[in-house]
């Protein structure tokens, strides 16, 4: 019999629980996936660890993820995604990679040092958006700069119902700080840049050194990369941490939605243009031209807003022409088994 109460740790809910029937209730194993390597998957049903390895069925499994396995300890089933985080994979390769699943709350990790950027602050936020979640914008290294107030300033305008707080990651009050979103069966996920304070952040949640860190190269105010692969840390307020490698490139793709979200004031300004196809760049009447101009709108916003817009399309575009493609040659392949089987026959 499965034992809620035991699950509840990992971050088990009732949405998960309503997937399964009575027949899985009584003879298979909730684990969720707490590591992803490039071999095999470490599950955990908080009495053992277990490795998976990763197979046609489990390849799309990431961390977060739970999946139901027999009393052998097989792979049955995965269970639906309450979120799911995915972005381009990084390169020139049309496919999604997957980065995390089953989040309830994403803390977006940004220094307050020269490595501060509001343009990568929207990008976590059309990505978080896009997955539904509650974002909660961390600024790191309040310890390493005199302008934390007018950064944070900074930050807030992007959206006055933004949660954004100011940190030390090295300093215990950060539990306190952040106790309204570490509640019992929360899932977080903590995404950034490298260096920004992810692994230093979970070590202190933690009260330990569980995770490897560096100090920032000084010639440039960077964080060292350190972590390496997605891994799922239990704290002791009964929330999860999902803490991933920082990804030097976030490439947008099916996130229209989360764009839209992000900036919600240019779309309601443009709401307002005169032509509705209106590009915001000569027309007359144009809404959004005209609030740049009073000073309403912030122009670097605005071209962000352009960049991450055309992004998404062209990535957008170019997945679904790969799917298209995937889904012709799976066509072709099923085509040929029949008639490879039929010429047997025959002969």
């Amino acid at each position: 019999m499965i034992n809620i109460n035991k699950l509840n740790l990992i971050g088990w809910q009732p949405f998960f629980q309503q997937q399964l029937n009575m027949e899985e209730w009584s003879d298979t194993i909730p684990v969720r996936v707490i590591e992803q390597h490039r071999s095999q998957l470490v599950v955990d049903n908080t009495e053992q660890l277990l490795m998976l390895p990763i197979t046609m069925t489990t390849s799309k499994c990431v961390v977060g993820d739970w999946l139901l396995l027999d009393e052998a300890h097989q792979f049955t089933r995965l269970l639906e995604r309450k979120s799911l985080f995915s972005r381009k994979s990084v390169g020139s390769q049309r496919e999604v990679q997957h980065i995390a699943a089953n989040i309830d709350v994403a803390f977006i990790m940004c220094s307050l040092n020269d490595d501060f950027n509001l343009n990568r602050i929207e990008r976590y936020l059309a990505l978080v958006n896009e997955a539904e979640c509650e974002a909660v914008i961390i600024l790191t290294k309040a310890d390493l700069v005199d302008d934390c107030e007018q950064k944070q300033a900074l930050v807030q305008g992007l959206d006055p119902l933004l949660n954004v707080e100011v940190i030390n990651c090295c300093d215990d009050k950060v539990n306190e700080q952040l106790a309204p979103w570490l509640k019992p069966q929360t899932s977080i996920v903590l995404l950034g840049s490298s260096g920004v304070g992810k692994s230093t952040l979970s070590n202190t949640l933690l009260g330990g050194s569980v995770q490897n860190t560096g100090a920032i190269r000084e010639q440039d105010s960077k964080g060292r990369h350190t972590t390496t692969s997605r891994h799922l840390l239990m704290l002791e307020s009964g929330a999860v941490i999902i803490d991933t490698p920082g990804m030097r490139e976030l490439q947008l793709a099916d996130v229209t939605d989360g764009i839209e979200a992000t900036f919600k004031d240019i779309e309601m300004l443009s709401n307002n243009c005169k032509f509705a196809d209106c590009s915001h760049t000569a027309e007359h009447a144009c809404a959004v031209r005209a609030a740049i101009e009073l000073g309403d709108l912030a122009e670097r916003r605005f071209l962000n807003y352009q960049k991450l817009r055309k992004e998404n399309q062209f990535n957008t575009a170019s997945l679904q022409e790969r799917r298209a493609h995937d889904k012709s040659l799976s066509k072709y392949y099923k085509r040929t088994q029949s008639q490879a089987v039929k010429l047997k026959r025959l002969d």
